[in-house]
């Protein structure tokens, strides 16, 4: 493919994947198509913006007449999906924006290229990849975990939109016989997430000695990527997955809230010194719980391994110490 379209990919996730693919394949030439919504930091991809194979388009998928625009002038053979709202406690104060970006856009996407590529007979060539969430799935017991066959059970206004979104995609595919790919991932970390996201709201909140806010007891369960590997098993399930398939992204890392954040308080004491009372812990405050709050995210990813050989290339325990290093230089 030789002309590929990232949606989102001024945002956490996207300028990571924005940044991967623009220097690893310098023959493909990109167009990042972003809103440049609060969550964006155009300064992360500076390093790019003088890149031959770069362009930026700041648009609203929202916006189909511009999205139509954007497709026929381009002319893609691939795109891959990322613009969301991402945020829960967001989508509980205001769904809409919610509904707007991530179904409603996410539609726009699909029925602009699929008209494009019919036109041009690459309906069943130019692959269209939507990157999804694990949180589709709803939550987990003490055991098990998602797969690709888990039914789906959205407990929050982000998670039923981003599972509207991924019913799209595939009903694109199975009626039209569009070339989709659909991942859904764990939770990511790693530089550049915007501070309202739980492990840059721990940083912040220890570096300026303010309280570091836990919902409920802090049991809640996450599953935990770097986004550098995550932004490697995209690359791979775009390049190499079966068209119509869905893929789980995980790295196999759950860790309670409070734990992580206790990890955290322990890596700050190390690099910056320790906090109030002699250690960062001290600033943990117990808060009240979210609606809806899901118990526990876990991701199979076993089809992802088998199929594409792909695993995280980082351990969690240097990641989370170049993330929390990078976060450090930021707030100081």
């Amino acid at each position: 493919m030789k002309r590929i379209i990232i949606t989102g990919g001024v945002g956490f996730i996207g300028s990571h994947l924005v940044l991967r693919w623009a220097k690893k394949h310098p023959d493909v030439e990109l167009m990042n198509i972003d809103k440049l919504t609060y969550a964006s930091d155009s300064t992360f991809l500076e390093a790019i913006q003088n890149c031959r194979n770069y362009q930026f388009a700041k648009a609203d998928i929202c916006e189909r007449k511009k999205v139509r625009e954007l497709v026929r002038s381009f002319e893609p053979d691939g795109v891959i999906h990322l613009a969301a709202e991402s945020h829960v406690d967001n989508s509980i104060l205001d769904p809409e924006p919610f509904v707007l970006s991530n179904v409603v856009g996410t539609f726009n996407l699909l029925e602009e290229c699929r008209q494009y590529w019919q036109k041009v007979s690459l309906l069943d060539k130019a692959r269209f990849h939507h990157v999804s969430t694990d949180e589709v799935y709803g939550t987990l017991g003490n055991g098990g975990a998602f797969t690709e066959a888990s039914p789906y059970h959205p407990n929050s206004p982000y998670s039923a939109s981003k599972a509207g979104s991924d019913h799209l995609v595939s009903a694109y595919h199975h009626t039209f016989g569009m070339n989709t790919v659909i991942t859904n991932c764990s939770n990511n970390f790693g530089p550049n997430q915007h501070d309202e996201k739980f492990i840059p709201t721990v940083i912040r909140s220890a570096l300026q000695a303010n309280p570091i806010p836990v919902y409920g007891n802090g049991e809640n369960i996450r599953d935990w990527i770097f986004v550098g590997d995550h932004c490697r098993a995209i690359e791979l399930v775009f390049e190499k997955g079966e068209p119509g398939e869905s893929y789980n992204i995980g790295a196999r890392n759950e860790w309670k809230n409070i734990d992580l954040v206790w990890k955290i308080c322990a890596i700050l004491n190390e690099l910056v010194g320790r906090g109030p009372d002699g250690d960062y812990k001290n600033l943990v405050r117990f808060v009240k719980d979210r609606p809806g709050h899901d118990w526990r995210y876990a991701i199979d990813p076993s089809k992802l391994e088998r199929e594409l050989h792909c695993a995280p290339a980082h351990t969690f325990e240097e990641s989370l110490k170049h993330t929390v290093k990078w976060y450090v230089e930021r707030y100081q």
